[in-house]
Order: C-alpha cells, then sequence, then structure tokens
C-alpha cells in the first residue's frame, strides 16, 4: 500500500466492518517552498491531514497522513513556513482525493 507513492510510509492500517483506516507519515528530508522555490530542510513542525477518499468495497476510508511544515531557507521570501505537500494524496487547500493511490485501496 502507498508503495507507489514516494516518500510516505504506512504505520499501521485498520480494518473494520464499515471502516479502512490508515495511518502514514512523510518521510521526505526537505521541501521546495511554493513561494520561491528554494529548498528547506528545516522543519517547523508536524500536524495531521486527513485527505478524504472514496468508499473502497463499501468501506469508508480514513486516511490520517502526518506531513510537516518547514521554514522557508529564504528570508526575503513572504512564506516564512509552508506545508510539504505529496502528490497525489495532498494538494494546498484541497481536501478531496479521487482515489489515494493508483488502482484504489483494494490492496488494504
Amino acid at each position: 500500500m502507498f508503495s507507489s507513492v514516494d516518500g510516505v510510509s504506512v504505520e499501521s492500517v485498520e480494518v473494520t466492518d464499515t471502516v479502512v483506516r490508515v495511518e502514514a507519515r512523510t518521510t521526505v528530508g526537505r521541501a521546495a517552498c511554493p513561494g520561491c522555490g528554494c529548498w528547506s530542510g528545516r522543519i517547523h513542525g508536524p500536524y495531521l491531514r486527513f485527505p478524504r477518499d472514496l468508499p473502497a468495497v463499501g468501506k469508508f476510508v480514513v486516511v490520517s497522513l502526518r506531513v510537516r511544515r518547514f521554514v522557508c531557507a529564504e528570508d526575503s521570501c513572504p512564506r516564512k513556513t509552508f506545508a510539504e505537500q505529496v502528490p497525489v494524496l495532498t494538494t494546498s487547500g484541497k481536501k478531496e482525493v479521487g482515489t489515494c493511490w493508483p488502482g484504489g485501496p483494494a490492496g488494504v
């Protein structure tokens, strides 16, 4: 699961009669600031994101993704901090993803 999503590690998967819960975290060491493009490895702090996914096999899919907020390394950049994005799973301000991973969550 998530094997096709670079920089993401699955910590746990719980399956009940109605819900599939996935806890995952990012693993990359740095990210590019969307404001100026400067790369940063200085972490401001972590937080959880909950991208919504479509139901799978009649079950709700709940993804708990721990991402990090980075401090921009460019002093003149108006964005002092920024959240890392995970292509396919997150985009700035977007809450719902069509399918979290290619082929859907059938591998859960």
